[in-house]
């Protein structure tokens, strides 16, 4: 069972990552919030959850030891998979996310785009009592300015189609922003999914 890999990275899209560890390239599915994390070249180290089908063998990387908890503990939840727990954890800050479990907040958690009010309640009343144990960093928010160039406007917007929102819903969400030249990706991104998790 892999729990942590150390390696060089190869190639990062906001779905996944490939490391070359020791000669061997290792797929990992991750958050957005790891995506954000991530340089986009160097070594890094990630804590891996190893998810084990008949089918399939898969790896899920994560850059605090807390994201990797909350995503077991959302695995936990009978009716929530690998790809559900994952579009939870990057949507919602890992924060945002135990307060809002905590508090029993399932109007909240059905902000996330596939999470209905009947998948909300049943996280909030799997967990509530269990997200205590979780160890858990504040990560905050921030606010960003906004207007980019063309090249990252098209990325940021593959980039939200790819999380499962709608085309023309992600564009007027990006048109709307107020960004200064030279915003990174990872900046437009976040902002974009405030206004359309809104």
């Amino acid at each position: 069972m892999i729990a942590l890999l150390n390696g060089q990275l190869v190639q990062k899209t906001v779905s996944q990552v490939i490391l070359d560890v020791g000669g061997v390239g290792y797929r990992l599915l991750i958050p957005l919030s790891t995506y954000y994390a991530l340089p986009d070249e160097g070594t890094v180290r990630l804590q891996v959850h190893t998810h084990v089908r008949e089918d399939a063998l898969l790896l899920f990387g994560f850059h605090t030891e807390a994201e990797k908890d909350l995503f077991c503990l959302l695995l936990s939840v009978s009716g929530v998979g690998p790809k559900v727990a994952l579009n939870i954890l990057s949507h919602l800050p890992t924060a945002e996310l135990r307060q809002a479990l905590s508090q029993g907040n399932a109007k909240h958690l059905a902000t996330v785009p596939g999470i209905g009010k009947k998948t909300a309640e049943r996280l909030v009343l799997e967990l509530r009592e269990k997200i205590g144990r979780v160890e858990f960093t504040d990560i905050g928010s921030t606010q960003f300015p906004a207007s980019a160039t063309p090249d990252l406007q098209d990325d940021a917007l593959s980039a939200l189609i790819n999380l499962g929102y709608k085309e023309n819903l992600s564009r007027k969400a990006l048109e709307g922003l107020n960004l200064p030249p030279g915003t990174p990706l990872e900046d437009i991104l976040k902002q974009a999914l405030k206004v359309l998790m809104r």
